[in-house]
């Protein structure tokens, strides 16, 4: 308890904090709509997902940066872990994780999340602010 309340009042500590939550919080409203519009028309129209654009690489480079791509995911993820009690975008930044990490059943996940309402509408607006068509979805 005593090392909880040294940290918390370790200036040093909060300054580092607080930079990195802003700095999340605006790459966070660049790379969200960079994403979103980087999106294929058809990407959840299928059962499977797409290829990644790397896909046809030497296999040596597919993996450097399929490792590469992970790891910058778990950063984001325990950034988002820590900003859902820190200041800064919580949620946004692990959704972002999601989007980077690789695992069994995440494109199943993302169709589930942007076939909510109220992300399918923001997507949409973003979409059609870029002039870009909506994303089309596999009923």
């Amino acid at each position: 308890m005593d090392d909880l309340v040294q940290m918390i009042s370790n200036p040093a500590l909060m300054w580092t904090l607080g930079i990195v939550s802003l700095v999340c919080f605006i790459g966070s409203l660049l790379v969200i709509p960079w994403l979103v519009l980087r999106i294929p028309v058809d990407y959840f129209s299928g059962e499977y997902r797409h290829p990644v654009p790397w896909a046809e690489q030497h296999p040596v480079i597919r993996w450097l940066l399929l490792i590469l791509k992970n790891l910058l995911g778990l950063v984001f993820l325990l950034l988002g872990i820590a900003m859902l009690v820190l200041p800064g975008q919580g949620l946004l930044t692990i959704l972002i994780a999601l989007v980077l990490l690789n695992f069994p059943g995440k494109y199943r996940l993302e169709r589930r999340i942007f076939m909510m309402p109220s992300v399918r509408q923001g997507v949409d607006w973003l979409r059609r602010r870029a002039g870009r068509p909506p994303l089309v979805f596999k009923d």
